[in-house]
Protein backbone atom coordinates (compact mmCIF):
# COMPACT_ATOMS: atom_id res chain seq x y z
CA UNK A 1 0.00 0.00 0.00
CA UNK A 2 1.45 3.35 -1.05
CA UNK A 3 2.27 5.94 1.60
CA UNK A 4 0.26 9.14 1.32
CA UNK A 5 1.76 12.53 2.09
CA UNK A 6 0.31 15.88 3.05
CA UNK A 7 2.18 18.52 1.08
CA UNK A 8 0.16 21.72 1.55
CA UNK A 9 -2.38 23.25 3.89
CA UNK A 10 -3.93 26.66 4.43
CA UNK A 11 -7.01 28.09 6.09
CA UNK A 12 -8.68 31.46 6.19
CA UNK A 13 -9.02 33.43 9.39
CA UNK A 14 -12.04 32.46 11.46
CA UNK A 15 -14.39 35.44 11.58
CA UNK A 16 -17.74 35.89 13.27
CA UNK A 17 -19.35 37.34 10.15
CA UNK A 18 -17.84 37.35 6.66
CA UNK A 19 -20.45 39.89 5.58
CA UNK A 20 -21.01 40.14 1.84
CA UNK A 21 -18.14 37.74 1.08
CA UNK A 22 -19.64 34.72 -0.65
CA UNK A 23 -18.44 31.13 -0.64
CA UNK A 24 -16.32 31.43 -3.79
CA UNK A 25 -14.59 34.50 -2.39
CA UNK A 26 -13.82 32.58 0.81
CA UNK A 27 -12.50 29.53 -1.02
CA UNK A 28 -10.33 31.06 -3.76
CA UNK A 29 -7.64 32.62 -1.49
CA UNK A 30 -7.03 29.33 0.36
CA UNK A 31 -6.88 27.40 -2.92
CA UNK A 32 -4.38 29.84 -4.39
CA UNK A 33 -2.25 29.52 -1.26
CA UNK A 34 -2.02 25.72 -1.41
CA UNK A 35 -1.35 25.85 -5.16
CA UNK A 36 1.57 28.13 -4.41
CA UNK A 37 2.93 25.87 -1.67
CA UNK A 38 3.49 23.02 -4.14
CA UNK A 39 4.18 25.15 -7.23
CA UNK A 40 1.11 24.29 -9.31
CA UNK A 41 -1.24 26.59 -11.14
CA UNK A 42 -4.75 25.32 -10.50
CA UNK A 43 -7.00 22.31 -9.86
CA UNK A 44 -6.12 20.92 -13.29
CA UNK A 45 -2.70 20.00 -11.89
CA UNK A 46 -4.06 17.42 -9.42
CA UNK A 47 -5.82 14.17 -10.25
CA UNK A 48 -8.83 14.47 -7.95
CA UNK A 49 -10.75 17.16 -6.04
CA UNK A 50 -13.08 16.57 -3.10
CA UNK A 51 -14.91 19.16 -1.01
CA UNK A 52 -16.89 19.21 2.21
CA UNK A 53 -19.76 21.55 3.08
CA UNK A 54 -23.42 21.60 4.10
CA UNK A 55 -26.26 22.94 2.00
CA UNK A 56 -28.37 23.60 5.12
CA UNK A 57 -26.13 26.55 6.00
CA UNK A 58 -27.08 28.32 2.78
CA UNK A 59 -30.63 27.00 2.92
CA UNK A 60 -30.62 25.91 -0.72
CA UNK A 61 -30.34 22.54 -2.42
CA UNK A 62 -26.98 21.85 -4.09
CA UNK A 63 -25.56 25.10 -2.73
CA UNK A 64 -22.15 23.41 -2.65
CA UNK A 65 -22.09 23.61 -6.45
CA UNK A 66 -21.58 27.36 -6.16
CA UNK A 67 -18.34 26.66 -4.31
CA UNK A 68 -17.08 24.60 -7.24
CA UNK A 69 -16.90 27.83 -9.24
CA UNK A 70 -13.72 28.57 -7.29
CA UNK A 71 -12.04 25.68 -9.11
CA UNK A 72 -12.87 26.79 -12.62
CA UNK A 73 -15.53 25.12 -14.73
CA UNK A 74 -13.45 24.41 -17.84
CA UNK A 75 -11.86 22.05 -18.64
CA UNK A 76 -13.74 19.38 -16.62
CA UNK A 77 -12.05 17.82 -13.57
CA UNK A 78 -12.60 14.69 -11.49
CA UNK A 79 -14.52 16.13 -8.58
CA UNK A 80 -16.56 14.83 -5.64
CA UNK A 81 -18.30 16.24 -2.59
CA UNK A 82 -19.29 15.08 0.88
CA UNK A 83 -22.16 16.70 2.77
CA UNK A 84 -19.91 16.67 5.83
CA UNK A 85 -16.77 18.20 7.24
CA UNK A 86 -13.89 18.17 4.78
CA UNK A 87 -12.07 15.68 7.02
CA UNK A 88 -14.33 13.09 5.41
CA UNK A 89 -13.43 14.51 1.98
CA UNK A 90 -9.84 13.77 3.00
CA UNK A 91 -10.86 10.20 3.78
CA UNK A 92 -12.49 9.80 0.36
CA UNK A 93 -9.40 11.24 -1.34
CA UNK A 94 -7.12 8.83 0.51
CA UNK A 95 -9.25 5.92 -0.73
CA UNK A 96 -9.02 7.29 -4.28
CA UNK A 97 -5.22 7.33 -4.13
CA UNK A 98 -4.93 3.96 -2.43
CA UNK A 99 -7.11 2.37 -5.09
CA UNK A 100 -4.71 3.65 -7.74
CA UNK A 101 -7.20 6.05 -9.31
CA UNK A 102 -5.13 9.14 -8.51
CA UNK A 103 -1.68 10.23 -7.39
CA UNK A 104 -2.70 13.58 -5.95
CA UNK A 105 -5.80 15.23 -4.55
CA UNK A 106 -7.03 18.66 -3.54
CA UNK A 107 -9.37 18.79 -0.54
CA UNK A 108 -11.23 21.84 0.68
CA UNK A 109 -14.06 22.67 3.06
CA UNK A 110 -16.05 25.82 3.67
CA UNK A 111 -18.95 27.14 5.65
CA UNK A 112 -20.71 30.45 6.13
CA UNK A 113 -22.60 29.90 9.35
CA UNK A 114 -23.31 33.50 10.33
CA UNK A 115 -26.49 34.09 8.25
CA UNK A 116 -28.49 31.48 10.19
CA UNK A 117 -28.75 30.10 13.71
CA UNK A 118 -26.17 27.31 13.65
CA UNK A 119 -27.28 25.45 16.82
CA UNK A 120 -30.78 25.18 15.34
CA UNK A 121 -29.57 24.31 11.83
CA UNK A 122 -27.55 21.42 13.26
CA UNK A 123 -30.68 19.98 14.88
CA UNK A 124 -31.37 18.54 11.41
CA UNK A 125 -28.70 15.94 12.20
CA UNK A 126 -30.95 14.44 14.88
CA UNK A 127 -33.22 11.43 14.70
CA UNK A 128 -35.93 12.56 12.25
CA UNK A 129 -38.81 10.93 14.12
CA UNK A 130 -38.34 11.73 17.80
CA UNK A 131 -35.73 14.47 18.26
CA UNK A 132 -35.54 16.64 15.14
CA UNK A 133 -39.24 17.68 15.35
CA UNK A 134 -38.50 19.10 18.81
CA UNK A 135 -35.77 21.39 17.39
CA UNK A 136 -33.36 20.52 20.18
CA UNK A 137 -30.29 22.66 19.58
CA UNK A 138 -26.70 21.45 19.85
CA UNK A 139 -25.88 23.61 22.88
CA UNK A 140 -28.75 22.10 24.88
CA UNK A 141 -27.61 18.56 24.03
CA UNK A 142 -24.02 19.40 24.96
CA UNK A 143 -25.21 20.91 28.25
CA UNK A 144 -27.01 17.65 29.03
CA UNK A 145 -23.83 15.72 28.24
CA UNK A 146 -21.77 18.00 30.50
CA UNK A 147 -24.30 17.61 33.31
CA UNK A 148 -23.99 13.83 33.11
CA UNK A 149 -20.20 14.06 33.34
CA UNK A 150 -20.37 16.38 36.35
CA UNK A 151 -22.97 14.41 38.26
CA UNK A 152 -21.07 11.15 37.73
CA UNK A 153 -17.89 12.78 39.01
CA UNK A 154 -15.98 12.14 35.79
CA UNK A 155 -14.95 15.81 35.51
CA UNK A 156 -15.37 19.07 37.43
CA UNK A 157 -16.30 22.57 36.31
CA UNK A 158 -12.71 23.57 37.09
CA UNK A 159 -11.51 20.95 34.59
CA UNK A 160 -13.75 22.51 31.95
CA UNK A 161 -12.54 25.99 32.82
CA UNK A 162 -8.92 24.85 32.50
CA UNK A 163 -9.64 23.70 28.92
CA UNK A 164 -11.07 27.13 28.05
CA UNK A 165 -8.16 28.98 29.67
CA UNK A 166 -5.57 26.89 27.80
CA UNK A 167 -7.43 27.26 24.51
CA UNK A 168 -7.51 31.05 24.68
CA UNK A 169 -3.85 31.20 25.74
CA UNK A 170 -2.70 28.89 22.94
CA UNK A 171 -4.76 30.82 20.39
CA UNK A 172 -2.61 33.92 20.96
CA UNK A 173 -0.02 32.25 18.70
CA UNK A 174 -2.62 31.43 16.04
CA UNK A 175 -3.20 34.28 13.56
CA UNK A 176 -6.35 32.56 12.29
CA UNK A 177 -8.06 32.40 15.69
CA UNK A 178 -11.28 34.26 16.32
CA UNK A 179 -10.99 34.23 20.12
CA UNK A 180 -7.65 34.54 21.93
CA UNK A 181 -6.23 36.08 25.09
CA UNK A 182 -5.45 35.51 28.74
CA UNK A 183 -8.33 34.27 30.86
CA UNK A 184 -7.66 32.44 34.08
CA UNK A 185 -9.56 29.42 35.35
CA UNK A 186 -11.06 31.56 38.12
CA UNK A 187 -12.14 34.18 35.58
CA UNK A 188 -13.95 31.47 33.61
CA UNK A 189 -15.69 30.14 36.71
CA UNK A 190 -16.77 33.66 37.65
CA UNK A 191 -18.73 34.06 34.41
CA UNK A 192 -22.49 33.62 34.42
CA UNK A 193 -23.97 30.31 33.34
CA UNK A 194 -25.29 30.41 29.78
CA UNK A 195 -27.06 27.05 29.59
CA UNK A 196 -26.38 25.14 32.77
CA UNK A 197 -23.73 23.94 33.35
CA UNK A 198 -22.16 25.57 30.27
CA UNK A 199 -20.87 29.12 30.18
CA UNK A 200 -20.57 30.94 26.86
CA UNK A 201 -16.80 30.42 26.88
CA UNK A 202 -17.38 26.67 27.13
CA UNK A 203 -18.98 26.78 23.67
CA UNK A 204 -17.17 27.26 20.37
CA UNK A 205 -17.99 30.46 18.48
CA UNK A 206 -19.87 30.61 15.19
CA UNK A 207 -17.30 31.27 12.46
CA UNK A 208 -17.14 31.77 8.71
CA UNK A 209 -14.23 30.58 6.58
CA UNK A 210 -12.57 27.87 4.53
CA UNK A 211 -9.59 25.50 4.55
CA UNK A 212 -7.74 23.56 1.86
CA UNK A 213 -5.15 20.77 1.66
CA UNK A 214 -3.22 18.86 -0.98
CA UNK A 215 -2.22 15.22 -0.52
CA UNK A 216 -0.38 12.85 -2.82
CA UNK A 217 1.73 9.72 -3.01
CA UNK A 218 5.17 9.99 -1.43
CA UNK A 219 6.76 9.66 -4.87
CA UNK A 220 4.75 12.67 -6.06
CA UNK A 221 5.77 14.65 -2.98
CA UNK A 222 9.42 13.99 -3.75
CA UNK A 223 8.80 15.05 -7.36
CA UNK A 224 7.28 18.34 -6.21
CA UNK A 225 10.24 18.79 -3.85
CA UNK A 226 8.29 20.27 -0.93
CA UNK A 227 8.29 19.48 2.81
CA UNK A 228 5.70 16.83 3.65
CA UNK A 229 4.33 14.61 6.41
CA UNK A 230 2.92 11.11 6.05
CA UNK A 231 -0.58 9.93 6.89
CA UNK A 232 0.10 6.68 8.74
CA UNK A 233 -3.47 5.80 9.63
CA UNK A 234 -7.05 7.04 9.31
CA UNK A 235 -10.36 5.58 10.45
CA UNK A 236 -13.85 6.77 11.30
CA UNK A 237 -16.65 5.21 13.33
CA UNK A 238 -20.23 6.22 14.09
CA UNK A 239 -22.57 5.53 16.99
CA UNK A 240 -26.36 5.40 17.08
CA UNK A 241 -28.27 8.62 16.52
CA UNK A 242 -30.57 7.68 19.42
CA UNK A 243 -29.11 9.86 22.18
CA UNK A 244 -30.53 7.69 24.97
CA UNK A 245 -28.93 4.51 23.64
CA UNK A 246 -25.28 5.48 24.10
CA UNK A 247 -23.05 6.55 26.96
CA UNK A 248 -22.64 10.30 26.52
CA UNK A 249 -19.83 10.40 29.09
CA UNK A 250 -17.58 8.36 26.81
CA UNK A 251 -16.74 8.20 23.10
CA UNK A 252 -16.59 4.57 22.09
CA UNK A 253 -16.40 5.44 18.39
CA UNK A 254 -13.35 7.65 18.93
CA UNK A 255 -11.62 4.90 20.90
CA UNK A 256 -12.30 2.33 18.18
CA UNK A 257 -11.23 4.68 15.37
CA UNK A 258 -8.03 5.42 17.30
CA UNK A 259 -7.26 1.72 17.64
CA UNK A 260 -7.82 1.10 13.93
CA UNK A 261 -5.80 4.16 12.92
CA UNK A 262 -2.85 3.06 15.08
CA UNK A 263 -2.75 5.89 17.61
CA UNK A 264 -1.28 3.57 20.23
CA UNK A 265 1.58 2.41 18.00
CA UNK A 266 3.87 5.21 19.15
CA UNK A 267 4.14 8.38 21.24
CA UNK A 268 1.83 11.28 20.41
CA UNK A 269 3.59 14.64 20.52
CA UNK A 270 0.66 16.80 19.44
CA UNK A 271 -3.09 16.27 19.19
CA UNK A 272 -5.64 18.55 17.57
CA UNK A 273 -9.12 17.62 18.77
CA UNK A 274 -12.39 18.85 17.32
CA UNK A 275 -14.15 19.57 20.62
CA UNK A 276 -16.92 22.17 20.13
CA UNK A 277 -17.48 22.28 23.90
CA UNK A 278 -14.88 22.31 26.66
CA UNK A 279 -16.03 19.09 28.33
CA UNK A 280 -15.82 17.21 25.02
CA UNK A 281 -12.06 17.78 24.86
CA UNK A 282 -11.79 15.90 28.16
CA UNK A 283 -13.88 13.02 26.80
CA UNK A 284 -11.78 12.81 23.63
CA UNK A 285 -8.42 12.98 25.39
CA UNK A 286 -9.45 10.05 27.57
CA UNK A 287 -10.82 8.04 24.63
CA UNK A 288 -7.61 8.59 22.66
CA UNK A 289 -5.44 7.65 25.62
CA UNK A 290 -3.52 10.92 25.55
CA UNK A 291 -1.12 11.57 28.40
CA UNK A 292 0.49 14.66 29.90
CA UNK A 293 3.31 14.47 27.34
CA UNK A 294 0.88 15.32 24.52
CA UNK A 295 0.40 18.96 23.54
CA UNK A 296 -3.38 19.17 23.09
CA UNK A 297 -4.85 21.82 20.79
CA UNK A 298 -1.80 24.10 20.56
CA UNK A 299 -3.74 26.11 17.96
CA UNK A 300 -6.49 26.81 20.47
CA UNK A 301 -8.81 24.27 18.83
CA UNK A 302 -12.35 25.06 17.77
CA UNK A 303 -13.05 26.92 21.01
CA UNK A 304 -10.89 29.62 19.41
CA UNK A 305 -12.67 29.47 16.04
CA UNK A 306 -14.97 26.93 14.41
CA UNK A 307 -14.97 26.84 10.61
CA UNK A 308 -18.03 24.66 10.29
CA UNK A 309 -17.43 21.96 7.64
CA UNK A 310 -13.70 22.78 7.59
CA UNK A 311 -12.57 22.52 11.23
CA UNK A 312 -12.06 18.76 11.03
CA UNK A 313 -9.72 19.18 8.05
CA UNK A 314 -8.09 22.08 9.91
CA UNK A 315 -7.19 19.75 12.78
CA UNK A 316 -5.22 17.58 10.34
CA UNK A 317 -3.67 20.69 8.83
CA UNK A 318 -2.58 22.02 12.21
CA UNK A 319 -0.80 18.74 13.02
CA UNK A 320 0.83 18.79 9.57
CA UNK A 321 2.08 22.35 10.13
CA UNK A 322 3.76 21.44 13.40
CA UNK A 323 5.41 18.35 12.00
CA UNK A 324 6.92 20.10 8.95
CA UNK A 325 8.02 22.95 11.23
CA UNK A 326 9.99 20.44 13.30
CA UNK A 327 7.88 20.98 16.43
CA UNK A 328 6.60 17.39 16.53
CA UNK A 329 7.45 13.95 15.19
CA UNK A 330 4.04 12.32 15.42
CA UNK A 331 0.55 13.69 15.90
CA UNK A 332 -3.13 12.81 16.01
CA UNK A 333 -5.96 14.78 14.45
CA UNK A 334 -9.61 14.26 15.32
CA UNK A 335 -12.81 15.34 13.57
CA UNK A 336 -16.41 14.93 14.67
CA UNK A 337 -19.91 15.18 13.26
CA UNK A 338 -23.35 14.82 14.77
CA UNK A 339 -24.65 15.56 18.28
CA UNK A 340 -22.56 14.83 21.38
CA UNK A 341 -19.60 13.34 19.47
CA UNK A 342 -21.72 10.85 17.50
CA UNK A 343 -19.41 10.31 14.50
CA UNK A 344 -15.64 10.53 14.87
CA UNK A 345 -12.64 10.36 12.53
CA UNK A 346 -9.04 9.92 13.71
CA UNK A 347 -5.91 10.53 11.62
CA UNK A 348 -2.31 9.74 12.54
CA UNK A 349 0.31 11.97 10.91
CA UNK A 350 4.06 11.38 11.19
CA UNK A 351 7.28 13.00 10.09
CA UNK A 352 8.52 11.58 6.78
Amino acid sequence: MRDIAIVAYHQSRAVADAGACNEVEMIMPVLNEVYGQVGINNAQDVDFVCSGSCDYMQGAAFAFVAGVDALGAVPPIKESHVEMDAAWALYESILKIRMGSAESALIYGFGKSSPGELPIVLSQQLDPYYLAPQWIDTVSLAAMQARLLLEQGVITERDMAAVVSRSRRNARQNPNAQLAGDISVDDVLAEETYLSPLRRVDCCPVSDGAAAMIICTEDKAREWGVPYALIRGIDHRIETHHIGMRDLTDSASTRLAAERAGVGDGPVDVAELYAPFSHQELILARALGLGEQTDINPSGGVLAGNLMMASGLARVGEVFNRIVAGEAQRGVAHATSGPCLQHNLVTVVEKA
